[in-house]
């Protein structure tokens, strides 16, 4: 079972003064699949779920599913610390209509790697739903080793890996255990071809959110096996890449949307507004790639 092939985006969550701006939402949307992303990913981490009561992120999960109608798959970010709350949120989601689930590794508390495995096993058998495991061990201080993925490959609706820990030889090494047991995507835009290179099936991403077209291209450029084109879009996309996380993600981002009039760049303390001079360099990469601002 495969959710997607190519570039899934990160969605940004756009606030208003009170809640969730949802038209902007929706217009988020319709331009990501108008222009060729492969699938939407709601309430992960770009998408400010820290900050959002649970009644907010089953409302933005599904308007994201009613909104999408189809077109793509809508996977839903349940992941948490507390495994029966990640029961509770993914079974919600199930029943909202979500195509899959992105569930990020327990952070803080954290866990050892038979404790990974009971998690994910426990979850895993509360849905129907196909699964992605999240390993970021930048954000939750710990890391999912290869042989530990290796042994959830094995339950039938843990399907892939969204793996960004930065370390490409346990990039290779996962896909290599797993045995095409699970899609490995990428969990750093910056690796996006290395990754797809080494077998990977796609990006999830956050430089999608402002240009999924490009992002799109890459990945169907290595599928194609035009590795010539793949390579200079990567490397064209490298510094706005490089922009959109110098600061705390999804501030970048945010203001990157913010830049295009595609949103109001709100955000929910603790994150507050991008630095002026970052936020100037980001304005000036934008331009010089070729965005109208």
């Amino acid at each position: 079972m495969q959710l997607f092939t190519g570039a899934g985006v990160a969605l940004v969550t756009p606030f208003t003064e009170n809640g969730v701006d949802f038209d902007s939402y929706g217009r988020l949307i319709d331009f990501q699949i108008e222009n060729g992303t492969d699938a939407l990913i709601v309430c992960g981490t770009t998408g400010e779920p820290s900050t959002m009561t649970a009644a907010e992120k089953q409302a933005v999960i599904e308007f994201a599913i009613n909104r999408a109608d189809h077109r793509v798959p809508v996977i839903a970010s349940t992941g948490g610390n507390n495994t029966a709350e990640v029961i509770r949120a993914s079974r919600a989601a199930e029943e909202a209509g979500a195509d899959g689930l992105l569930i990020v590794t327990p952070y803080y508390n954290k866990a050892t790697q038979n404790g990974l495995i009971a998690h994910y096993t426990a979850v895993a058998e509360s849905v129907n739903l196909p699964i992605i495991i999240y390993n970021v061990p930048g954000r939750t201080g710990l890391n999912m080793l290869p042989a530990t993925l290796e042994k959830l490959s094995h339950i039938d609706n843990i399907v892939g890996m969204k793996e960004a820990s930065g370390n490409m030889a346990q990039v290779m090494e996962m896909i290599r255990l797993c045995q095409g047991r699970i899609s490995l995507y990428s969990g750093e835009d910056g690796l996006i071809l290395p990754t797809m290179a080494a077998g990977g099936q796609g990006v999830i991403s956050v430089v999608s959110n402002i240009l999924p077209r490009d992002t799109h291209e890459l990945t169907a450029a290595v599928f194609r096996g035009d590795l010539e084109t793949a390579r200079k879009i990567q490397y064209a996309l490298n510094p706005i890449i490089d922009l959109l996380f110098c600061e705390v993600n999804p501030i970048p981002v945010k203001a990157a949307l913010g830049l295009m009039g595609m949103i109001n760049p709100r955000l929910r303390l603790p994150l507050t507004d991008m630095e002026p001079a970052h936020l100037a360099a980001l304005k000036a990469a934008m331009e010089h790639y070729g965005m109208q601002l």
